[in-house]
């Protein structure tokens, strides 16, 4: 259920499979409150970097089959959130429609350039150093990407830029796509009721 009375863009989603049950809510206009309980900390510190950075409000809950491991729950987050995104920003019209960040944490570089377009396309170059950070495998940092973009509708380009420490790598990241998300998603005066695209539609 979406709504965008008095210029609110907000969105709740569920979505629930034999592996997962995922509810999001998420709220464009917001201050950057998150409420999260997935199982996977590290993931919930990353969840928080797109919401304080991204002025964007989350409310996710999620349990999965973590006995087998964590791949289905990080996806399915992304796809619920790229679904919660989609019905939140509605026809897009007045938006800036793009957005970038660049984000540094200490020796680590990260860059993000997101186009809400209405075709979903990622492209994901993150050297990782290590496997995991803790416990958490950085194999999935793609996977929750790759549902969001697959769900948002949204054109992503990510790239890390230098960095030795896998922590670092992967804050910079979620913190660059946060900011630029809050870029590209806020209103435009100029472009009042009008959609940003020659297309006259996105």
């Amino acid at each position: 259920m979406s709504q965008q009375d008095a210029g609110v863009r907000k969105a709740s989603i569920s979505r629930e499979t034999l592996e997962t049950q995922i509810t999001v809510e998420l709220c464009l206009d917001g201050t950057g409150q998150c409420t999260l309980d997935t199982g996977l900390p590290f993931l919930e510190h990353m969840l928080d970097q797109i919401a304080r950075h991204g002025q964007i409000d989350l409310d996710i809950h999620a349990k999965g089959d973590l006995h087998i491991d964590a791949h289905h729950t990080v996806e399915d987050i992304g796809i619920t959130m790229g679904q919660a995104f989609s019905e939140a920003i509605g026809d897009k019209k007045g938006i800036i429609r793009y957005g970038h960040a660049y984000v540094p944490l200490d020796e680590a570089l990260s860059r993000v350039v997101i186009d809400c377009s209405g075709r979903p396309g990622l492209e994901f170059h993150v050297p990782f150093t290590r496997a995991t950070v803790g416990d958490f495998d950085v194999d999935l940092v793609i996977e929750f990407f790759q549902g969001f973009v697959n769900h948002a509708d949204v054109t992503v380009h990510i790239d890390n830029l230098r960095g030795h420490n896998a922590h670092h790598q992967a804050e910079t990241v979620f913190k660059a796509f946060g900011r630029a998300l809050r870029m590209a998603v806020a209103r435009d005066a100029a472009m009042a009721g009008t959609s940003p695209s020659t297309k006259g539609v996105l």
